[in-house]
C-alpha cells in the first residue's frame, strides 16, 4: 500500500520531483501529439495524467510504478482510493481519470492497470426540466451579443459537443428559405447531418449577417470567431456559457453538456423513436442512447413525494 507522507524515488532521481514529473509528462504529451485523438481528449488526458504523476511523486511505493506492472496496479488502485476518499471525486470523474491513466501506461508499453472502474448509478444524465429550460432560453435571448446565442443554442437544439461546435465552418451551415441543415464533424471524423431548429435558424441568420464585420471574417473559415478574428476555442466557448449562466438563477451550473442532455432527454420523453434519436446524436449503438431513458434525480424525488403523510 502507499503512504502519502513519503516520496516516490522513481520520479525523484537526481533532479527535483517537479522536474522529473514534468519530464515524464512531456514524454506522454509527445506521444499524444501523434495520436488520432480529438484536441479536447488530448487536453483531458494530459490533465488527468499530470494529476496522477503529481500524486505518485508524493507517494511511497515498493517498486517503480512507471516500469513494473505489479507496482503499477497497486499504484493505480491506491490512486483510485485517493480520488474516492480524499479528493471526493464523482464516480464518472474517477472513471475518466482511470481511462486517461490506462492510456498513459499503454503508450509506455505496460498496458492498462488491473484496476476496476466504479459502478455508475443508473440515472439519466442531468437535463433541464421544462421551466428551467425556458429560463435558460430566455437568458440566451436577452444576451446582447449576436454570436453567443448561436453558441449557447447549438448544444440545446442539436446536441453538439463543445469541440464539435467550435469545429463548425461556414460551409457546414446550409440555410434555405424555410429549412436548414448542419454538417457535423463528430468523433473519429464521422460526418452527420442535423436539422436546424427554427429558433436556432433565426439566431444563426442574425450571426451570419453580422459576421462579415468581424476581424478576419473573409479569410477565416470558422463559423464562430473570437474577437481577434480567429476560430473560437473550447475554452472561450465555455467562458461564454458561464457568462450567460451567471444571469440564470438555477440550482445547478449550466454547461454545454446540460444542453446536450436536455436535447436527448426531451426527444425521448416526447416519444421519439430511439433509432431516430441515436441518428441525431451520432451514435451507432442504441445502448449509448438508453441512458436517457433512465430515471432522473427529479423523477425519484417526485415519486417519493407521492407517498401519503398523516399530519
Amino acid at each position: 500500500m502507499a503512504s502519502e507522507n513519503a516520496h516516490n524515488p522513481e520520479l525523484e532521481g537526481t533532479d527535483s520531483t517537479s522536474e522529473n514529473t514534468d519530464r515524464v509528462l512531456a514524454s506522454y504529451r509527445r506521444e499524444l501529439a501523434t495520436a488520432p485523438l480529438a484536441a479536447e481528449t488530448v487536453r483531458t488526458y494530459t490533465s488527468k495524467v499530470r494529476a496522477y504523476l503529481i500524486w505518485l511523486a508524493a507517494t511511497d511505493l515498493d517498486g517503480d510504478p512507471l516500469t513494473d506492472p505489479r507496482t503499477r496496479d497497486w499504484a493505480v488502485r491506491d490512486y483510485r482510493t485517493h480520488l474516492i476518499a480524499v479528493a471526493k471525486r464523482a464516480p464518472t470523474t474517477i472513471n475518466n481519470a482511470l481511462a486517461a491513466i490506462d492510456d498513459f501506461y499503454t503508450r509506455r508499453g505496460l498496458g492498462p492497470a488491473a484496476a476496476d472502474r466504479l459502478a455508475l448509478p443508473r440515472t439519466a444524465p442531468r437535463a433541464l426540466e421544462h421551466k428551467p429550460a425556458l429560463r435558460w432560453l430566455r437568458a440566451i435571448q436577452a444576451h446582447p451579443a449576436t454570436r453567443d446565442p448561436v453558441l449557447a443554442l447549438l448544444p440545446f437544439y442539436t446536441r453538439l459537443r463543445i469541440a464539435e461546435t467550435v469545429r463548425l465552418d461556414l460551409d457546414d451551415v446550409r440555410l434555405s428559405a424555410r429549412k436548414g441543415l448542419l454538417r457535423v464533424h463528430g468523433k473519429g471524423d464521422k460526418l452527420r447531418e442535423v436539422p436546424i431548429h427554427p429558433q436556432l435558424r433565426t439566431e444563426l441568420q442574425l450571426w451570419l449577417d453580422e459576421r462579415p464585420d468581424w476581424p478576419c471574417a473573409a479569410t477565416e473559415p470558422a463559423l464562430l470567431l473570437n474577437h481577434r478574428g480567429a476560430r473560437l476555442t473550447t475554452r472561450g466557448a465555455s467562458t461564454v456559457f458561464h457568462t450567460i449562466a451567471d444571469h440564470v438563477a438555477l440550482d445547478d451550473d449550466i454547461t454545454a453538456h446540460t444542453g446536450r442532455h436536455t436535447f436527448a432527454t426531451t426527444l425521448i420523453r416526447g416519444g421519439t423513436d430511439l433509432i431516430v434519436v441515436a441518428d441525431l446524436l451520432g451514435h451507432q449503438r442504441l445502448e449509448s442512447v438508453r441512458a436517457y431513458t433512465q430515471p432522473t434525480a427529479a423523477d425519484r424525488a417526485k415519486a417519493v413525494n407521492l407517498l401519503p403523510t398523516d399530519r
